[in-house]
């Protein structure tokens, strides 16, 4: 996961990506509620806005409150979603929010929101260590905040 980023000066890119920061720093702060009237103070459109939102963070984003929502299917077996949060506890991983669904054919799809801030590892490693658990199926990152 690691591969996915670049460490680049903002000075060779060019000056929307730091107009969206701006943008969502409004919106965030609530010093504007509404994305129109955010684009339209920062000078950017609305595309350029939702297409890099997700995408362009400064290198503190976030500090000790990052979060990631994680995607996995479960075999439905006892003790197979206690067995995947004890993983998450153990990679120093606190859950915020589960979404489970009813299984179907023995499996079921759960959605872990985790607060990754004190993360004792990557979470590359984290993704592959909840993989290789009996059980666990397609453990995918959806979404790093």
């Amino acid at each position: 996961m690691n591969d996915d980023f670049l460490l680049v000066n903002k000075k060779i890119l060019p000056s929307f990506f730091e107009k969206v920061l701006e943008t969502r720093r409004l919106l965030e702060t609530g010093e504007i509620k509404d994305i129109t009237a955010a684009v339209k103070k920062t000078g950017i459109s609305r595309s350029t806005y939702y297409k890099y939102k997700d995408c362009i963070y400064t290198p503190d984003f976030g500090g000790s409150q990052r979060k990631a929502v994680l995607s996995m299917l479960l075999s439905h077996e006892i003790g197979m979603l206690s067995t995947v949060l004890r993983a998450l506890s153990d990679m120093g991983a606190s859950v915020l929010a589960i979404s489970q669904s009813l299984p179907i054919h023995k499996m079921a799809s759960i959605i872990i929101t985790i607060d990754i801030g004190t993360l004792n590892c990557s979470m590359e490693k984290g993704l592959a260590l909840l993989s290789s658990i009996p059980g666990v199926e397609n453990a995918s990152l959806i979404l790093l905040e």
